[in-house]
């Protein structure tokens, strides 16, 4: 796969703001911080990496919502750190490959929300009381279900990024 060409940081488009803002939209609605969702499609977008000065005046934000931002993207590895020796800066980097980007936002939302709820739906039958078998058994029923949605992503996540590309070529549009 070709990666497009780096663009330089004076060449802000209107259709790059319109992405990022677009994808700080849709954060949003995925419950991801607007600042979050900014922060990591700018540098999807920019295709080089940015450093904390460069990415506050991009979006307008201040030191600590970026700094903050910008660690919590690391953690959830999007995004990577780079020390530059000669400005003695960290310059952040995106993933550029969209499918390897969409199995680490998967991986994470994954980790974040279906690996408590099992846990939760766990205690949860655990702790009902004996006496009312539907209500149990409708508790089993969403248990096995997340669990097998959670092997079916493990496996689903664990071909990486080409193979989940390759995988949604053979499968037959709707």
């Amino acid at each position: 796969m070709t990666q497009p060409p780096a663009t330089n940081p004076s060449d802000s488009t209107p259709a790059g703001e319109a992405f990022v803002a677009l994808w700080a939209e849709m954060g949003t609605h995925w419950g991801v911080p607007r600042t979050m969702a900014q922060v990591n499609a700018l540098l999807f977008m920019e295709g080089r990496p940015l450093n904390t000065d460069e990415i506050m005046e991009r979006l307008s934000i201040s030191r600590g919502n970026a700094s903050m931002t910008l660690r919590t993207l690391v953690e959830w590895g999007m995004i990577t750190r780079r020390h530059n020796a000669k400005d003695r800066k960290d310059y952040y980097a995106g993933e550029q490959d969209v499918w390897k980007l969409f199995a680490t936002v998967a991986r994470t939302r994954k980790q974040r929300e279906v690996e408590p709820l099992i846990a939760r739906l766990q205690a949860l039958l655990a702790s009902a009381p004996a006496g009312n078998e539907a209500q149990r058994h409708k508790i089993e029923q969403m248990l096995e279900f997340v669990k097998s949605f959670d092997a079916l992503a493990n496996r689903f996540l664990g071909l990486g990024g080409g193979a989940v590309q390759m995988l949604a070529r053979l499968m037959p549009a709707s």
